[in-house]
């Protein structure tokens, strides 16, 4: 299996929708599987930045944990692994502390040239670019400020998966690389050539979330 990367420029994602049998042809199932510590603040303001960067394609997203699935199909499903600590501790050591290793934000699997719905975050890698993005007076916010973040990182992931496409945008959230100012900045949204490619996204088989292999 092939991966998808977000490039990393160094320096330089609660409410629980009811579960039906079928969900909307314009609904996603996001399965989010966190395999450390996080932030409950944090993943509430990333679900709300993702939603947020997607709506305009009309994809409305209901979110699930990994123990929360049933056993219905659905059409739309992605399932997002978090891997690392979601979470932004004590500041005592300051932007000195922080342990920055450059490399991907997130990858999708990728399977004969075709992106499947199935990815991962590095949160500790996302974390730390977002504190050395902060100011000191932005660290009061560091809740929010990650969760903003993770939600971008969770929408460019999105856009290769719901389109089944490594194609990067020429802007915004989907364009190859994100720096730590770019994922905590006020506001950085789709480039309208990826919401088309997101409104024109193909059908996917129907899966059963609860027979998902833990």
């Amino acid at each position: 299996m092939k991966r998808t990367l977000i490039c990393v420029v160094a320096l330089a994602c609660v409410g629980r929708y009811g579960f039906a049998e079928s969900l909307p042809s314009s609904h996603v199932l996001v399965v989010l599987d966190f395999k450390g510590p996080h932030s409950e603040d944090s993943i509430a303001e990333m679900e709300h930045e993702t939603q947020e960067i997607v709506k305009g394609a009309g994809v409305r997203l209901d979110w699930r944990a990994r123990n929360e699935v049933a056993q219905e199909s659905v059409s739309d499903l992605v399932v997002v692994q978090f891997k690392g600590a979601c979470v932004l501790n004590d500041d005592s050591g300051g932007k000195a502390s922080v342990s920055f290793t450059p490399g991907p934000f997130a990858f999708s699997y990728e399977v004969g040239g075709v992106v499947q719905p199935f990815g991962e975050v590095a949160c500790d890698r996302v974390a730390a670019s977002v504190r050395l993005a902060m100011s000191e007076v932005d660290f009061a916010n560091r809740d929010q400020l990650l969760g903003r973040a993770l939600g971008r990182v969770l929408a460019h992931e999105l856009v290769h998966m719901l389109t089944r496409s490594d194609d990067h945008g020429r802007y915004g959230v989907a364009k190859p690389s994100l720096s730590g100012k770019q994922l905590i900045a006020n506001s950085l949204l789709l480039d309208p050539a990826d919401v088309e490619r997101l409104k024109q996204r193909p059908a996917r088989p129907e899966m059963n979330p609860g027979l998902i292999d833990k």
